[in-house]
């Protein structure tokens, strides 16, 4: 999924198109993770991980040895778009969801471990792709990345076939922390509430992560620059989740995401006078420590609130939400540059939308913390 980050500059140049054209590729990734996210949720929560994800692993394959041959802009944006339905859909959400079946009082860590497979990938593959594609072109790298994943994610499928033995980790009623209700609200307001945090979000989050590379292009430091800043970025990202992860089993999803969140909205502050080499690195680290814990919280808190039948569908409309908000903003901020000629707007838009999740959290934890009376008059207080 990262692929077009590192490759925009390039093919770019090569269709010869504007750079808010160039961020398409990426939201049709992002557009298509989340709608195939929605899909595999409901098939994963009826039908089990394996078989999905033998699918997904060979799709991913063909879909970027075409994307690699596509001869107009048009066909390489929507073949991206499967990169998402086929791949990232059926690998990230409906993963999180069954590892948080598998434990109870190390969730929230085991939920960060796995979420980290993205940003190990984010964080490598940079490093690889720029020098192949001044080696062999862009077109040859995604051809070799397809086969790579392929040959990667088959055999890693036996490890998944297991499973929970005698389901003794299973619950059919409330998550762990009560149902929806215990905040106020309906499980449907509860999901929407996360949606919209979600969204706001990650449309913040998309600003650095997706301009990166073009963002050192233009300052004149080079694309090779911003390639090792993605990785950074996403290297220490696989710091923070598992941080965050550390903390979120102590403190529950909501207070951790409240962290992470308010974090990230800072280190977007600091992005805006960055303009030195070693600024945009510092940057970039502390965005990366900030930022990596924010999806994780949201399958903690589906965990916390809604049974584990439901786990995977639940959590892949929020992941829907959060993806729309990455396509969105990866594909507003170029357009932002389009009409400015500079990244300072979009990093301002991007703090903006950062202050709506943070509200929406708050709102959540102020609800968490109401008294609730139950049946038999007992004061009740969930925090």
């Amino acid at each position: 999924m990262f692929i077009g980050m590192v490759a925009l500059p390039a093919y770019q140049t090569d269709f010869a198109i504007s750079r808010g054209m160039a961020s398409l590729p990426f939201t049709m990734v992002m557009i298509g993770f989340a709608v195939g996210g929605i899909i595999a949720g409901r098939i994963v929560d009826a039908y089990g991980l394996v078989r999905p994800m033998a699918i997904s692993a060979v799709a991913v394959g063909l879909t970027y040895f075409f994307a690699g041959r596509a001869q107009d802009f048009w066909t390489f944006a929507a073949l991206h778009g499967l990169i998402g339905a086929f791949g990232c859909s059926v690998v990230f959400a409906p993963l999180l969801a069954d590892i948080s079946k598998w434990f109870t009082r190390r969730r929230g860590l085991a939920i960060a471990i796995c979420a980290c497979g993205s940003y190990l990938g984010g964080a490598v593959w940079p490093l690889v792709i720029n020098p192949m594609i001044e080696a062999t072109g862009w077109r040859e790298t995604y051809s070799m990345l397809g086969l790579v994943s392929v040959l990667i994610m088959l055999p890693l499928m036996l490890i998944l076939r297991r499973q929970i033995a005698g389901k003794a980790l299973a619950v059919d009623g409330e998550g762990s922390a009560g149902s929806a209700r215990t905040l106020g609200m309906s499980p449907r307001a509860l999901v929407t509430l996360l949606c919209i945090a979600g969204f706001s979000c990650c449309t913040a989050m998309a600003v650095p992560q997706v301009h990166m590379v073009s963002l050192c292009g233009d300052l004149g430091y080079g694309v090779a620059r911003g390639a090792e800043m993605l990785s950074l970025m996403l290297g220490f990202g696989i710091v923070s989740r598992l941080a965050f992860g550390w903390v979120s089993d102590r403190i529950g999803g909501l207070r951790t995401l409240l962290i992470s969140s308010s974090t990230q909205c800072a280190a977007l502050i600091m992005f805006v006078p960055a303009d030195t080499l070693s600024s945009l690195y510092i940057v970039s680290i502390l965005f990366g420590l900030f930022q990596g814990g924010i999806i994780p919280c949201y399958a903690l808190i589906i965990r916390e609130y809604y049974p584990e039948s439901q786990a995977a569908s639940r959590l892949g409309v929020v992941i829907f939400a959060s993806l729309a908000g990455m396509a969105f903003g990866g594909w507003s901020s170029g357009v932002i540059f389009d009409l400015t000629e500079a990244y300072t707007t979009a990093f301002i838009n991007g703090i903006g939308w950062n202050l709506v999740n943070i509200s929406v959290v708050l709102f959540l934890l102020s609800r968490a913390r109401l008294a609730l009376i139950d049946s038999a008059g007992t004061v009740v207080v969930r925090s």
